[in-house]
């Protein structure tokens, strides 16, 4: 996210493609081109505020276990996705940041499209070289919420 970062921050690109026919998509493929592993859900960035971000993820066959619902490994990656996007919308660019750690709970039976909020507050003041926690609530379309992470980023000052 760097060489993105010293062009144009995460949370501007979104607000300059979301109003555009197909900007949501637009964004989350130049996301998952910089991060390629996370094309491996169908996913789509739905908002991108400083301190909070939607992500959803189809229901699709290739994200299903063998019992038909939206595999556990999936959903980590929807939270990790949905954390990756908030912390570089949130963090300002003095800091960087990278997962310390995660921890999840598997709420109730996933099934069809999976919306996650993810949510980082900042301290003041912004810590050097400390852990702060991205809390992620996944809920299905009838709001359920059948998933959630705490995930755990170390946050560092970035060197001159």
């Amino acid at each position: 996210m760097a060489a993105l970062q010293d062009r144009l921050s995460v949370l501007a690109l979104y607000q300059r493609l979301h109003r555009l026919p197909g900007g949501k998509r637009l964004f989350t493929g130049i996301f998952q081109r910089i991060a390629p592993y996370f094309r491996t859900i169908p996913v789509r960035v739905d908002t991108v505020d400083v301190g909070e971000v939607v992500v959803s993820m189809r229901d699709t066959r290739r994200v299903r276990n063998h019992l038909g619902t939206v595999h556990a490994i999936a959903l980590c990656n929807l939270a990790e996705l949905a954390m990756g996007v908030a912390a570089e919308a949130t963090l300002p660019k003095t800091h960087r940041w990278i997962p310390k750690g995660m921890t999840v709970q598997y709420l109730a039976k996933a099934r069809g499209t999976m919306h996650a909020t993810a949510i980082l507050s900042l301290p003041e003041p912004l810590p050097d070289g400390d852990t702060l926690h991205v809390d992620i609530a996944v809920r299905d379309d009838r709001g359920e919420m059948v998933f959630h992470a705490d995930i755990a980023i170390w946050v560092t000052r970035r060197s001159s």
